[in-house]
Parts: structure tokens; C-alpha cells; sequence
């Protein structure tokens, strides 16, 4: 890689507001869920505190785009639409790599291709060219100059009040064969995820059930960098594998116009990648709202420490 690689991270946009919908849509989960929207989501998550953020990631100028997930609130057949047409914008289905999030698969859809509707930028390298209204495949991966991106679906329709995701067995399989494999090709590999992947780092009602098992993976077989969503705060774990360590990083909701219950104002990271020494050295910067919620800046707390750099070596 002769240059550095900018991989932006978006994750648990929500897109608002809400598109209208009649009574055939209406279940338990989603009068629940439009409820809560009302009671308080409705006033956090703003499409013009998203416009803004994404207007600095393309300033920015990134090589890629990660999005980790939940784009919609209540799975409306609308919220999908104005999802693919916000994607769309956002880059070429080559350029922005999406895993779905619990609120994208979140209740039975009657027929609707719900979050399908997405699957260009749900596609590994091999299925690129997979025919219109063919289901994407988990994990894909997509390889771009020296970095292997590869997405994992945790995501699973669920009952009320309940936001846990699960992994499975055939992912969790595929999963380690990709990893060996990519590793024996040196390069530097981002697992994406909506959950957070390891265990205890959320609720069980809204963690990821097989967590245990997936760590267990990740610990055999190592990556350079997890990304993941899910919990709206900036987040981030320390693992050790064979080849060294590597960082679990969380990043907050990308539209979020105020705190709320101790989440943080909308805000992406920036991870820099380039290739040194039979190695890799990565540098994550967070970029946000100002504490008027104005301006997008750099934040002064970077996820990964003051001006800490990370150094990972291919064996």
C-alpha cells in the first residue's frame, strides 16, 4: 500500500423523521417502538445533524465508508427506501461497505425486502455482480488495496423489548476460515459488526448471544481491527492473539443532536492505515459536534489515546 487508507466509520444513524405508513404495518413491536421514537428518539437523532456529518466525511475524502448499521427506527417499508437513497448519496455501493443493524432487521416484514433493498453495499468482492433481488451472503468480504473489509450480520428479528443479535454457527465458521486465509495474504483485516462482539459489553438483552463463541475466533485467529455500533457511545477493548493485540472500537450514533442518557453527540471516526516495515500502523481520529452541537471538529479525545499509534506486524 503505497499510500494511507482513510476508512471512514458511521454507525446507528436512525434516519428521521418517521415516512407515513397505514394500519397494515402495525404490530406489537413496532406501536412500541414508534412510542418510544415519540417519547424521546424523535428529539436526538436529527437528519440535519446527519447531513452534517456526512458533508465533513466527504470533505474529509475518505477511500472507504463502514457503516455499522441500524439506518432505520421501525423497519417501514418508507425508512428503507429513504435508507438506499441515503446510501446512495453517501458513496457507489463499491465505496461503502453497510452491515445491517437490530432496527434494519427488526420485526417480521410481511414480504417486504426491507433492508435487501441495500444488498450492493451488503456484497463481497465475489458477488459483486450477484443479480438485483438476491440475497446477500454473511460474512463478505471486500478487499481494497492492502485492507480486507469483512461484514458479519448480528442482526436478527427479535421479540418486544428485546435488541440481541446473534451471530450463528455457519458466520461464526466462514468467519475463521476468512480470517486464516486473509492473514496468509498479510492483510491488514476490519471485521465490521453492528453488536458489539465481545461478551459483557452489553446487557444480554441487548448483547450478542453468541459473543463467547465469536471472541473465541477472534482470539485464535486475530484481526487488526473490529468496528462495531450498537450501543451509541464510543467504545473501545484490547484483545491479544498470537500476532499481538488489536483494538474493539465502538463508535457513537452519527445523528445524535444532544447527549441522551449519557450517549454523546453525533461523531465518526477516521481510522488511517498504511503499510511500514512488513507491518501496518493504523492512527484513529474522532471528528463530531462542538459542544454547541454547531461545527464538526476534531475531538480532543481520540479513541485510541492521545496521538497513540498502533503497529501491527504480518507475520
Amino acid at each position: 500500500m503505497s499510500h494511507t487508507f482513510t476508512l471512514a466509520h458511521l454507525s446507528d444513524v436512525h434516519l428521521a423523521p418517521l415516512p407515513p405508513f397505514t394500519l397494515r404495518h402495525w404490530n406489537v413491536k413496532r406501536v412500541l417502538g414508534y412510542l418510544n421514537w415519540h417519547r424521546g428518539r424523535r428529539s436526538v437523532h436529527s437528519r440535519d445533524v446527519l447531513d452534517r456529518i456526512t458533508a465533513d466525511v466527504a470533505a474529509q475524502k475518505p477511500d472507504h465508508i463502514a457503516v455499522t448499521g441500524d439506518l432505520v427506527n421501525i423497519a417501514l417499508p418508507g425508512e428503507y427506501v429513504a435508507a438506499r437513497a441515503w446510501l446512495d448519496a453517501l458513496g457507489a455501493p463499491g465505496d461503502v461497505s453497510v452491515v445491517p443493524g437490530n432496527h434494519d432487521i427488526y420485526t417480521h416484514m410481511g414480504g417486504d425486502p426491507g433492508c435487501d433493498r441495500w444488498a450492493p453495499f451488503m456484497r463481497g468482492d465475489v458477488d459483486a455482480s450477484a443479480p438485483p433481488g438476491q440475497e446477500p451472503t454473511f460474512p463478505y468480504v471486500r478487499v481494497r488495496g492492502r485492507v480486507a473489509l469483512i461484514g458479519v450480520n448480528s442482526s436478527v428479528s427479535t421479540p418486544p423489548f428485546v435488541a440481541a443479535g446473534i451471530v450463528g454457527k455457519p458466520q461464526i465458521a466462514r468467519l475463521a476460515t476468512l480470517l486464516a486465509d486473509l492473514e496468509a495474504e498479510r492483510l491488514f483485516r476490519v471485521v465490521m459488526i453492528h453488536h458489539p462482539p465481545l461478551p459483557g459489553l452489553a446487557p444480554p438483552s441487548r448483547g450478542l448471544e453468541d459473543a463467547a463463541d465469536l471472541e473465541r475466533v477472534l482470539l485464535r485467529h486475530g484481526a487488526e481491527l473490529v468496528l462495531h455500533g450498537h450501543n451509541h457511545r464510543d467504545m473501545l477493548s484490547w484483545r491479544d492473539w498470537r500476532g499481538g493485540r488489536f483494538p474493539v472500537l465502538g463508535i457513537a450514533s452519527g445523528s445524535a443532536s444532544r447527549p441522551h442518557h449519557g450517549e454523546p453527540v453525533a461523531r465518526y471516526n477516521l481510522v488511517e492505515i498504511a503499510e511500514r516495515d512488513r507491518g501496518f500502523v493504523m492512527r484513529v481520529r474522532s471528528r463530531g459536534l462542538d459542544a454547541t452541537g454547531g461545527q464538526v471538529i476534531d475531538l480532543p479525545r481520540q479513541p485510541l489515546g492521545l496521538g497513540v499509534v498502533a503497529t501491527y506486524r504480518a507475520q
